[in-house]
């Protein structure tokens, strides 16, 4: 893990208490479940340079070196957490406070499926600044209509359909250093809604292949039994969800075990008695059915548990009434209300994770020359699950983050925004379209399985030059949108502050209807409509008349994360629009 940084990064305090972490550090007297297997044994570990330096049973201490008493405690290695969702819609909603929230239950690795490719980049440097578990990031995979490609474009989810098209996409994410490949494999929504298309054997297969050329474990969203024996003939390292159809078979279970394929159940997300759940959810049909499949899920963690199949653990967090943090506690909570041990729960969550994803020779048990991401708890998990709650330190490569001595936590919520060099945003003259900042322009089409389809490419236009031209067929829906989103900074991590203007001017030429311009910020997207016909016309936006998201937000400009221009109309029909010069202006009065 980088030092942690007082750089440009964050905006808002960010305090760090003395000591930060301790180079060198002896906790003895701990109670140690390493992970290995082997029952929990008394200690003395020593950190060095972020490592296990060693482990003693007799428990002597190396001279010269602070210590740390942990009679009574119990050292674990840190928790994983292989499906989670950095997004602004979970709890907490921001990177800052989701990994704080991680830390605080002693989870040091997670697998973040939220960021599109163009994303990974600065959200890695940005979340290297401030204290987080160890962020590993997903580059995700689904079929044309498949679940995941029903709300996305390409540049965040790939679509693929024959054995060709995938490995040529595991090769087009391979620049951008994904730690993992997430796949949608199964359109099963659960019988209470349309099926999504499914990826066939040999597509996938080939993808498995490709992606392991490339050092790349393949996770997939498997929900059904028969599916779950496809992703492990076809090579595919975790199963990502839980299987929910039908209890499953000694066929399948076999399959899983010949593979090696591990199985993550995000029993988290499917607990259809989750806490948060209101009384009048409870009492309907739709209830009982998850409720049954709920139950489906876990008989089926513990067969697979029973029978061998590695388990390990995985929430969805993120998700609705799926917190960040509280969730991977409440999955092993789960797993043992499954019938599973709290020490096989506990492997789940630790070891068994490493394993799954290919870590597990840097980090996941406590062994000497392994990553120090180790938590102290005041209890006997090993006895009674729920003891991972009283967690007190949390060290991430030996650098305590959480607990007495551990920075403070960010108040910051986004990433300090950056100021615009030039007043231009897009002219087009660049093949891929990217942004002055050299953000990629990306679509922004309607979601579901009746949706529409766009097509967009930079053309040249005498007397314009290069321009972004777009053509749509609109779904068969009471409103279509499609349209186009001009990031202000690579991947919208970082927003801009364009306070200093006063809005929007673009030439825009369409089909007559309808268009509306669009700035997003923290508070959500406000916009603005106006028409277009085959001439080319230059509109002006002032942001002073942008319409709001909501009646209690106020337009600022100091964080801004993209600009779009969208078609909003009833569907089923045709339309189009080419764009150019999309640039921030002041009035005269400013200047």
């Amino acid at each position: 893990m980088k030092p942690i940084s007082f750089g440009m990064f964050l905006t808002g305090a960010f305090f760090l208490s003395a000591p930060v972490h301790a180079e060198e550090l002896a906790i003895t007297n701990a109670t140690v479940f390493d992970g290995t297997g082997v029952a929990p044994y008394s200690a003395t570990v020593v950190i060095e340079d972020g490592k296990i330096a060693s482990i003693d049973k007799t428990g002597a201490v190396p001279d010269g070196i602070e210590t740390l008493d942990a009679d009574g405690k119990a050292l674990l290695p840190g928790f994983y957490d292989l499906h989670v969702h950095y997004t602004f819609y979970g709890e907490p909603a921001t990177p800052p406070q989701i990994s704080q929230a991680y830390l605080a239950a002693g989870v040091t690795s997670v697998f973040d499926f939220a960021q599109a490719p163009e994303a990974f980049g600065p959200q890695r440097e940005w979340i290297e600044s401030f204290p987080s578990p160890h962020v590993n990031f997903a580059a995700r995979m689904s079929t044309t209509n498949g679940h995941g490609a029903d709300w996305s474009d390409q540049t965040t989810t790939k679509w693929v359909n024959t054995p060709y098209a995938a490995k040529e996409a595991v090769d087009e994410l391979v620049p951008y250093e994904p730690d993992v490949i997430k796949v949608f494999t199964d359109g099963w929504r659960y019988g209470s809604g349309i099926d999504n298309t499914s990826m066939d054997e040999p597509t996938l297969t080939a993808l498995v292949e490709e992606a392991h050329a490339k050092g790349l474990p393949v996770l997939t969203h498997t929900v059904t039994v028969d599916r779950a024996g496809l992703a492990a003939r076809a090579g595919v390292d975790v199963l990502a969800h839980s299987m929910l159809d039908e209890d499953v078979d000694q066929e399948t279970i076999g399959e899983l075990l010949e593979a090696g394929t591990s199985y993550a159940a995000t029993l988290a997300v499917y607990q259809a008695d989750k806490p948060g759940i209101a009384d009048f959810e409870m009492d309907s049909k739709m209830w009982e059915t998850r409720m049954e499949r709920y139950k489906i899920g876990l008989r089926n963690i513990k067969a697979l548990s029973d029978a061998g199949v590695n388990v390990a653990l995985g929430t969805d967090a993120g998700m609705r009434l799926t917190p960040h943090g509280e969730s991977t506690l409440r999955e092993m909570e789960q797993m043992v209300r499954a019938g599973m041990t709290p020490t096989e729960a506990l492997m789940a969550g630790t070891s068994n994770s490493a394993k799954a994803v290919g870590q597990i020779d840097e980090r996941g048990a406590i062994e000497v020359g392994k990553a120090a991401d180790l938590i102290l708890i005041d209890g006997k998990p090993w006895d009674n699950i729920s003891d991972i709650r009283n967690l007190e330190i949390t060290w991430v490569d030996g650098d305590r983050l959480f607990g007495p001595g551990a920075p403070e936590p960010v108040e910051a919520e986004y990433m300090a925004a950056s100021v615009p060099d030039t007043p231009l945003i897009n002219a087009f003259e660049t093949e891929e379209g990217r942004t002055s900042t050299g953000g990629l322009v990306t679509g922004d089409p309607d979601g579901g399985m009746e949706r529409s389809w766009q097509v967009y490419e930079v053309v040249e236009d005498e007397g314009h030059g290069g321009v972004l031209r777009l053509n749509a067929k609109l779904g068969r829906r009471e409103e279509a949108r499609v349209g186009v989103i001009l990031p202000m900074n690579v991947g919208r991590v970082q927003p801009m502050d364009v306070s200093a203007y006063d809005g929007l001017k673009l030439d825009l030429r369409g089909d007559g209807g309808e268009y509306t311009i669009a700035m997003t910020t923290p508070d959500g997207r406000w916009d603005w409509t106006t028409t277009a016909e085959e001439d080319w016309s230059t509109k002006t936006l002032a942001f002073a008349d942008l319409t709001p998201p909501a009646e209690d937000v106020a337009w600022n400009g100091e964080q801004v994360f993209d600009a779009r221009v969208l078609i909003i109309r009833p569907g089923g029909e045709r339309a189009w629009f080419d764009l150019d010069n999309v640039t921030l202006y002041k009035s005269e009065a400013d200047t």
